[in-house]
């Protein structure tokens, strides 16, 4: 919840130069719970609305209310400005007047939408209807002041009357964008649900009444609303209430009777309007009693990996494309995609982020892995009309899934290493686009079927029936970690030198493939189709066939199980494959 201290600023400076933000004490919610884990320009909103005359020791004034939405690249009135622009429209229409003989006080509302939140349509909305919204509350709220019996209120905002025009800003953010002010301004790195800051200096007497900034977070906003029941709407029309509150002289923080009286006065005004919500305070408290509240480390921090889970709404992309290796990857331990894993994807997709598969599968092998999550398909990651980086960029597809490249083995390596199988009773299979074939049968062959999903191979009576049956991408060798590793690399490595390249995507599988093959080769021609730039990319990968991948990337992700020579190649090194490392590196760098 939020807490309130004036900060004394010459006025004629906030006219003329923007001075340094000063030192102040920001609004600020106890606890909260987290959960585990190109816009185009909007149109003007704009409303003026005349509310009721009030009584004061004044004449008798009416309301002129002129209430602003903004979106456009103009700074943010009131302290905020100087710390970023906000994208801001403005139209203005004039208010009816009341009477001919009576002064109306204006109501000067300002609200803006942060310059890194998406065009999100609900947010939108709740910004139209804000423009009522707030100076209704602000007249409720403005009616009890004068004869206020609240002891612990602060009182320099008294009688409203004497003023011309009042004057509030009212910021829908994110949670990024919160957290950096709690922290900058309060010493807090967390976000939280609404921050208040005065504009007032009762020393200076002036006929506008600068009442000051609130901050809401609307993705702190969402969670909050989700767990208490009501709309998104609900839940942003207490928080502007508790912020006004603050705003007007009320702080909870003091003591009991500060905070008993608050919290009469957020129902009172919310019982008022008729709108839905007991009060932050009293929320807060329900909260609290029933167990929901996730405990903050202790530096006052919840787990941040985990910040933006079913929050990517309120974020704008960084990347257009993210590339994904499959194998260490988006694959557990176990070979199967986790939920959470599938959730990141999906909140990416509905965001506009394209998810290209770069794997050394078959495309069959990737299509039955994703659909088992309900990822395969039209709408989903990857099908047979998806573009695609396959078979170690051996196999690429573009629009449409059609294919782009294809690069083969050559047929002397094929048949060397076909009888080495034999004569060494190590068993091979041969991967042709969408078939495998295999000299003999084995465990180690069935387990590539049944636990990597790729189509189960078929056994062919000699090495030249393999040759022919279909042209061969790569090869790959089934043995044990140190089998690979002592015997079947340094022999192959040597043997193939000057015709075909050796790699690893596991420990316990040999590749034989095309010299020069990568998968950093098959995303550049993938990219050249499409039309994207690297800046644009951020790719995600594990072992030493995505090195080429991670470089070409504007961002590359190595994840923390992955080989030694992706982690010195990556930007940054993210969570395990078992514990949701593509979801995580999703919610922490693209958006």
């Amino acid at each position: 919840m939020a807490r309130i201290v004036g900060r004394a600023l010459p006025l004629a400076t906030r006219f003329l130069v923007r001075p340094p933000p000063p030192p102040i004490a920001a609004a600020l919610r106890w606890r909260r719970r987290r959960p585990p884990g190109g816009p185009t320009a909007s149109p003007h909103l704009s409303a003026s609305v005349l509310c009721s005359p009030f009584s004061s020791d004044s004449q008798r004034r009416g309301f002129h209310v002129s209430s602003r939405c903004s979106r456009s690249p103009v700074p943010f009135g009131g302290f905020f400005g100087s710390l970023r622009g906000f994208r801001k429209t403005r139209r203005r229409l004039a208010a009816k007047k009341q009477g001919p003989k009576e002064k109306q006080l204006e109501l000067d509302v300002n609200i803006s939408i942060e310059e890194e939140m998406p065009n999100d349509p609900e947010v939108l909305s709740i910004a139209e209807m804000l423009k009522l919204n707030i100076p209704m509350a602000m007249k409720i709220a403005f009616d009890g002041l004068k004869d206020s019996e609240y002891k612990t209120r602060e009182s320099s905002i008294d009688d409203v009357g004497k003023f011309e025009k009042i004057e509030l800003s009212v910021l829908l953010c994110n949670d990024d964008y919160i957290q950096k002010l709690n922290k900058d301004w309060r010493g807090e790195d967390h976000a939280t649900d609404v921050l208040s800051m005065s504009q007032h200096i009762p020393e200076l007497d002036l006929p506008i009444l600068m009442l000051g900034d609130i901050v809401i977070s609307v993705e702190t906003a969402a969670r909050q609303a989700k767990e208490r029941g009501h709309t998104l709407l609900d839940e942003i029309r207490i928080l502007m209430v508790h912020g006004l509150l603050h705003l007007l002289g009320f702080d909870h923080e003091i003591n009991d009777e500060a905070e008993a009286e608050m919290q009469k006065e957020e129902e009172l005004v919310l019982k008022s309007l008729g709108w839905k919500g007991k009060g932050l305070i009293k929320s807060a408290y329900d909260t609290v009693s029933d167990g929901r509240l996730q405990a903050e480390n202790s530096d006052g921090a919840v787990i941040k990996s985990l910040k933006k889970a079913g929050s990517l709404r309120f974020y704008r992309p960084k990347f257009s494309y993210i590339f994904c290796d499959m194998d260490g990857t988006l694959l557990n331990s176990t070979s199967q995609i986790t939920p959470m894993t599938a959730e990141a994807i999906r909140e990416a997709i509905s965001r506009g982020v394209n998810i290209v598969i770069a794997t050394g599968k078959t495309r069959p092998a990737a299509i039955t892995a994703l659909k088992m999550v309900g990822l395969a398909g039209k709408h989903g990651v990857v099908s047979e009309f998806s573009p695609g980086i396959f078979v170690q960029g051996l196999l690429v597809y573009g629009r449409q899934g059609r294919e782009i490249c294809r690069r083969n083995l050559d047929q002397d390596v094929c048949r060397e290493a076909c009888l080495y199988s034999l004569k060494h009773e190590v068993p091979l299979i041969a991967f042709c686009q969408d078939r495998c074939f295999t000299l003999f049968e084995h465990p180690l062959v069935d387990s590539v079927h049944t636990v990597y999903h790729e189509p189960k191979a078929e056994v062919m009576p000699s090495v030249e029936h393999l040759l022919a049956a279909a042209e061969v991408q790569k090869l790959i060798f089934l043995d044990t970690a140190e089998g690979v590793s002592s015997t079947l690399r340094p022999h192959w490595a040597e043997a193939t030198i000057g015709r075909a390249g050796v790699v690893q995507a596991v420990p316990d599988m040999l590749e034989i493939v095309p010299d020069g093959t990568s998968k950093g080769n098959g995303m550049k021609m993938l990219l050249d189709h499409l039309g994207v730039t690297r800046k644009e990319v951020m790719a995600i990968g594990d072992g030493e066939n995505d090195v080429e991948m991670l470089q070409l990337a504007s961002l590359g992700v190595a994840l923390a199980n992955g080989s030694e020579k992706a982690k010195a190649v990556a930007n940054v090194i993210g969570a395990t494959n078992d514990e949701d490392g593509v979801a995580k590196a999703i919610y922490e760098y693209a958006f």
